[in-house]
């Protein structure tokens, strides 16, 4: 943010009262930034930050849409990595309002979306969230087979196999349904498999659900998408 810009020095200030828990604070500093900016790339990002602050659902739409409509008048590369996280504040506000077909269609907006943020720790949360708004909204979508690697992974959590999960649980809660991300989960588990270090149920289940895997891979098949609301 440009320090000397007067509405991303007030957001910034928003920002630091949030992180000290001065909401009022931070809701105050949000509005009066909206109420600064000049241009659509300003009201674009001030409305992110009041959209954080609203009383209702539907405020919080409101606002979201506002968001992303100032975007879209943006149009250009200083908004191209915003679109991820517009989408899945979006899709977010859509579930709140009970509307899970609606909120699905941002999700899979802000999955397409990904490749233009950045990669890093911000990136890796936003990808976890646009997951976790896939699997949840996943009934919107249709039926779908039950992935075992969520078994499996309860197991591990079960007993506290801290190096199975490290290896498991990033593959397959950062999981957005594609080919390329099944293929990932599907690799850590044969890592897993080959170790054969994991008592015999899991070793055998971890079998199965490779076979399972590899089965949909070579027909062609629909991904094997959990739906499970995590």
């Amino acid at each position: 943010m440009d320090p000397h810009n007067t509405v991303m020095r007030l957001c910034a200030q928003g920002m630091s009262a949030e992180s000290e828990g001065r909401e009022a604070d931070a809701r105050d500093l949000f509005l009066r930034a909206w109420e600064a900016a000049e241009n659509d790339y300003e009201a674009c990002v001030a409305a992110h930050y009041v959209a954080r602050h609203q009383p209702t659902p539907q405020e919080t739409l409101r606002w979201n849409q506002e968001c992303l409509t100032r975007a879209d008048r943006v149009g250009d590369e200083r908004v191209r990595g915003f679109y991820a996280s517009l989408h899945a504040n979006m899709g977010r506000a859509h579930l709140d309002l009970g509307q899970p077909e609606k909120a699905r269609e941002h999700f899979e907006c802000a999955a397409e979306g990904l490749a233009d943020v950045p990669a890093g720790q911000y990136g890796e949360w936003l990808r976890l969230r646009i997951a976790r708004g896939l699997r949840v909204t996943a009934a919107a979508a249709g039926p779908a087979e039950e992935d075992p690697a969520w078994g499996l992974l309860l197991r591990f959590c079960e007993r506290a196999d801290l190096e199975s999960l490290s290896l498991l649980l990033p593959a397959v809660m950062g999981g957005l349904g594609r080919p390329e991300d099944e293929e990932r989960i599907t690799t850590a588990l044969r890592m897993l498999h080959a170790e054969r270090r994991l008592p015999e149920p899991e070793q055998t289940a971890l079998g199965h659900a490779i076979t399972l895997r590899s089965a949909a891979e070579d027909t062609g098949g629909q991904p094997i998408a959990a739906r499970r609301g995590r």
